[in-house]
């Protein structure tokens, strides 16, 4: 097979890889983000402590991260064919895709946001914060560059994903592999694909740490005390300055750091 008979076959595969790939890590961080995030506050110890919600959620987690992804997507077949319409394409494969995404970026989801110091989650609470400011100023935040990184992992967890769903007729650069190099005994396709695999993950996982370390950079976890800045008040700083306006001359003399005399020869 020549290189013009292999280019179209490699670029209709990158499209159908990066099409199913994109949607449902969209769809799998959507979910799974409040899913994680509602695992921590619901477990013991945590702001919304409710040990029933917790352990049906992290069953249920459980049970999506057990089953193999082959044996989930013949399950779900009848359930894709309900809300697409159809059980075979690309558009199929975009459902047992992300509903095997959303346990796994969960669960490290949840890893993520337990790391964040407890303290600053007392300190918002003794501040006046309740449980959706604790999550949007302190939880999200600060665990932002490990969910970048989270779902950087689940990205390049979903194109190994993408190769499987071939057997439904979905395409991509998993399906070209087997049907060209493993069936036609088209080695030279079969390895150029395998490259082109290696350098879309080689892109994507250097775009994750990069983002990742440049939020580390900007603050992350080290940078906790300026995003507290949002409760504290302005009255102190007015108090002060009117108590040394109103003091006299005296008081703002205190205020002026010490100088040395001047010596007269």
């Amino acid at each position: 097979m020549t290189w013009s008979e292999m280019q179209p076959l490699l670029e209709q595969a990158c499209w159908d890889t990066l099409y199913m790939v994109g949607w449902s890590a969209l769809i799998a961080v959507a979910v799974g983000l409040p899913l994680g995030i509602l695992l921590v506050l619901t477990d013991r110890g945590g702001l919304l402590q409710n040990t029933f919600v917790n352990k049906v959620i992290g069953q249920v987690v459980n049970i999506g991260r057990s089953m193999p992804f082959i044996i989930l997507m013949v399950a779900l077949m009848g359930f894709t064919r309900s809300i697409v319409g159809t059980s075979i394409g690309r558009d199929a494969a975009i459902v047992p895709l992300a509903i095997s995404a959303i346990p796994f970026f969960a669960r490290l989801v949840e890893t993520a946001v337990r790391e964040v110091d407890h303290g600053l989650v007392e300190a918002v609470q003794s501040m006046g914060g309740n449980t959706w400011t604790v999550v949007r100023k302190v939880l999200v935040p600060e665990s932002l560059p490990s969910l970048i990184s989270s779902a950087t992992t689940t990205v390049v967890a979903l194109i190994g994903y993408s190769a499987i769903t071939g057997t439904v007729g979905a395409g991509g650069l998993g399906d070209l592999a087997v049907r060209y190099g493993y069936q036609r005994f088209e080695t030279e396709l079969m390895w150029i694909t395998v490259g082109v695999l290696a350098v879309v993950i080689s892109i994507i996982q250097f775009i994750g740490d990069y983002a990742a370390r440049s939020l580390h950079r900007r603050g992350g976890h080290s940078g906790a005390a300026p995003r507290l800045k949002f409760l504290r008040g302005k009255a102190p700083v007015a108090a002060t300055t009117a108590s040394v306006k109103s003091a006299g001359p005296a008081a703002a003399a205190d205020t002026e750091p010490d100088r040395e005399p001047v010596k007269v020869s």
